[in-house]
This record gives C-alpha cells, sequence and structure tokens, in this order.
C-alpha cells in the first residue's frame, strides 16, 4: 500500500514511517517545513492548499494518516489558545486541504491523529461514546477542542478513522529524558494543584505507531481510543515520575493559588481529566499496546524509547 503521511517528522511519525517500512509499505512522509526535509520526505506546506494538492497528486497514495500538528515547545497553560493557534489551523484548515487532495488523488483510506483527554469529566473511564468537554469547557481550551472537532467531522465526511491519542511520549516528547515537562520535574516547577484528581491514560508514541499500522486494513470508521492499560491520577502520577527522575518531589499548590498562576486550563489539567478506556480498539483493530503501563518507559525516563 502507498501510505501518504501528513506530519512524518513529529513525535509519532518519526516511529510510523520506519515501523510502515518495516512491514513492507511503501511510504511518501510530507512535512511543512524545508528544514525538516530529509530522505523520503516531500515539503509542503498544508496551509498552501495548491502545494498541497500537487504533493498529494504527484505520491497518488492509497491511504493518507493525518498527523498535522505543530505543537509549540513551550506551552503556556494560561495563552493554551494563543500557542495552539496554528495547530489549530492545521487540525482545520490544513485538514480540509489534506482530504480534498487526497479525494482528487483517490485515496480510499484516511486516518487522523485526535485526543483521548479531551473528554467531558465524569464517573470512570470515557469509551467513545461519552462526550467530548463541550459543556463549560475551560476558556483556553474552547478553541483547541472546537478545532478537534471540526477535524473529527471532516474525518467523518471522508469515511475516515480518528485515533485518540491519550498523553503522548516517546522520543520527541515532553515526557522524554529531553523533553520540557521532564525538565520541569527534575527543577520542581511542576507542582501539584489542587487534589491532582485528573486521571490520565497515556500513549507511548510507538503504540501510537502500531494501532496506525493495525487500522490500515481495517475497515473501522469513527473514533478509537488508543491508550494503555493503566489509567493513573496525577496526584499518584507526578510524585511517581519525579522519584523516578531521581528529583525532589513536586510542590503542592492549594487550588485557589495554583489557579492564579496556570488559569482555568492548567487546573482543568491537574483535576478535571477524565481517563478513556482501549477496549474497542482491542477488538476492532486486534491491538494491544506494547507499554500496557505508563510504568514501562514513563516512569523510568531516562530509558524511555
Amino acid at each position: 500500500m502507498r501510505v501518504l503521511v501528513a506530519g512524518a517528522t513529529g513525535v509519532i511519525g518519526g516511529r510510523l514511517v520506519p515501523l510502515l517500512h518495516a512491514v513492507g509499505h511503501e511510504v511518501i512522509g510530507l512535512a511543512g517545513s524545508p528544514r525538516r526535509a530529509a530522505p523520503g520526505i516531500v515539503v509542503a506546506d498544508a496551509l498552501d492548499r495548491a502545494a498541497l494538492a500537487r504533493a498529494v497528486a504527484d505520491a497518488a497514495p492509497d491511504a493518507v494518516v493525518n498527523l498535522l500538528t505543530a505543537v509549540p515547545a513551550s506551552p503556556c497553560p494560561r495563552r493554551l489558545a494563543r500557542d495552539f493557534t496554528f495547530t489549530n489551523r492545521l487540525c482545520t484548515e490544513g485538514t480540509r486541504n489534506l482530504y480534498d487532495a487526497a479525494r482528487a488523488a483517490g485515496a480510499s483510506r484516511i486516518i487522523a491523529q485526535g485526543l483521548a483527554y479531551a473528554y467531558a469529566p465524569g464517573e470512570g473511564l470515557a469509551d467513545e461514546d461519552a462526550p467530548l468537554w463541550t459543556d463549560r469547557t475551560p476558556r483556553q481550551f474552547a478553541p483547541v477542542l472546537a478545532a478537534l472537532l471540526e477535524l473529527e467531522r471532516m474525518t467523518a465526511d471522508a469515511d475516515g478513522l480518528v485515533l485518540r491519542f491519550g498523553h503522548l511520549y516517546g522520543p520527541g516528547s515532553a515526557y522524554a529524558p529531553d523533553g520540557l515537562f521532564t525538565a520541569q520535574v527534575r527543577a520542581r516547577k511542576a507542582p501539584l494543584a489542587g487534589e491532582g484528581s485528573s486521571v490520565l491514560s497515556f500513549t507511548h508514541a510507538d503504540d501510537a505507531a502500531t494501532a496506525i499500522v493495525a487500522a490500515l486494513d481495517k475497515e473501522e470508521r469513527g473514533p478509537l481510543n488508543i491508550v494503555d492499560d493503566t489509567p493513573v491520577t496525577m496526584a499518584e502520577f507526578l510524585p511517581a515520575f519525579a522519584r523516578a527522575l531521581g528529583a525532589p518531589p513536586p510542590r503542592r499548590v492549594p487550588a485557589a493559588l495554583a489557579r492564579l498562576a496556570v488559569g482555568g486550563w492548567g487546573m482543568a489539567f491537574m483535576n478535571g481529566l477524565r481517563g478513556a478506556g482501549n477496549a474497542r480498539a482491542r477488538n476492532a483493530l486486534d491491538w494491544r499496546p506494547r507499554h500496557a503501563s505508563w510504568h514501562d518507559g514513563l516512569a523510568v525516563a531516562g530509558r524511555a524509547t
């Protein structure tokens, strides 16, 4: 199968492209910046409709994997809407351009990256029928969610599949040994705000890649949660991660004081997120996470690969 990977040089794309080659697919990688150019990588700005159409037509893919993101190196919770402006455009305008080009090129399979931690707060792990956080959404997260909803709508219209990934870790991520979040934990700059009652479902980039490969030859449509088997509360995770790094325990900050520092989304990230279940993906894709628990690699950041 000829597979076009849009966002081939990102955290997931970097693990996906060699895996696709290894299992016998013909891969065309797409990157938006010339500095990402490499053998097998085509440079085309997803927001340049004409240039993208030419690149996809030349690739003539059977399948298109949409990993279009531009997550900033140091996002600020209080300015999330501003910091994610470009990624939000890629999720909407860039995705529209990509799908129109894919349709014109005759691609028959579309798989897109979504989020498994955008569910509305609730009891238990969220399955794919649970509502996303559209009611009383934290203000800074609202534009991000709106862009994700539009991406999912366009993917459904294209008869495609959205894989909702959890908190992403692995090489190149914020949780990698050289990642931003790891550095903040080492420096004790990632405090535990409030009760830390958010439930986190993690996804290793390798497991994201294997799920995409598994989905290529399936007929599954709609959304699927691609997460590990071991959800964890923020109150449990953050001290455990600090211990694994040999770092001091995180400071505890009262909710009222923390809200002033990190805003509504920062507090929601610490206390409002709902974990997700992977049962439907396991059945539909015959897929299992190799990293069944965040303990496998994330908690031992020095060897997370």
